[in-house]
């Protein structure tokens, strides 16, 4: 008896990988409900929910709070050598994105903040919080932190576009040198619910602190990439 729950993870598993692979269930598509696949594999609700989750940890299922399972999309490809900006990457790979302001205010730094940035303590700083789509789906939470004295009046301008646009348009700045750290992590509240998912749900951490083209540390980018949504690529010249 001891066997069985395994050996039903197992065959769910495998059957819905199969049913993804081949395409009868298709990308985004959502999965029926989980007492409907739990009446279809004759198991109980524990088992199928382990099943989901082992499915979800290879990133082949995503789960959104009060609306089910579903199947994931194509990764989207990230290449941090590339010189580009979100809306432009997902274009290029022919997909819809979409970008959602959900605050946007001077706030007092964080510690972090401020050594990143390289401000004296209670300094305030430009706090930009984001959502950003691929298709629809909800697949990106980032805060920027910017350097004020760069960019007065900033929180005037529509703050959906490509921020590297708004920076070269309106104040002449340029992306120079950009650090990048990238790391697995597992959402926080506030980014799990703009995901509409858990909090712990994995996630890939990418931050970003860009200097323009007079060497001057800008802004601080914080990402949290739902972890079956991104794909990073990199390709390094001789």
């Amino acid at each position: 008896m001891r066997d069985e729950a395994p050996r039903a993870v197992t065959a769910i598993c495998r059957s819905l990988q199969e049913q993804i692979v081949h395409g009868l269930l298709q990308p985004s598509g959502q999965l029926p409900s989980e007492r409907k696949l739990s009446e279809l594999f004759n198991t109980t609700r524990i088992t199928l929910r382990e099943a989901l989750g082992q499915l979800e940890s290879q990133g082949l299922i995503y789960r959104e709070d009060r609306r089910g399972w579903f199947v994931s999309p194509p990764r989207i490809a990230y290449n941090p050598l590339v010189r580009s900006h979100f809306h432009a990457m997902v274009q290029e790979q022919g997909r819809t994105p979409a970008t959602e302001v959900l605050s946007a205010r001077l706030v007092p730094a964080a510690a972090d903040i401020c050594a990143r940035l390289g401000l004296p303590g209670l300094s305030g700083v430009i706090q930009i919080r984001r959502a950003r789509r691929i298709d629809g789906r909800l697949v990106l939470y980032v805060e920027h932190y910017l350097n004020p004295s760069y960019f007065p009046g900033i929180l005037y301008y529509d703050l959906t576009r490509s921020l590297t646009e708004l920076y070269a348009s309106e104040y002449g700045i340029h992306y120079g040198r950009v650090r990048f750290d990238m790391v697995p992590t597992a959402l926080h509240p506030e980014a799990a619910t703009t995901l509409r998912t858990a909090p712990g749900s994995p996630a890939l951490r990418i931050t970003r602190l860009n200097r323009d083209q007079h060497e001057r540390i800008i802004d601080c980018d914080v990402e949290y990439w739902r972890h079956d949504a991104i794909h990073v690529c990199v390709e390094v010249p001789e």
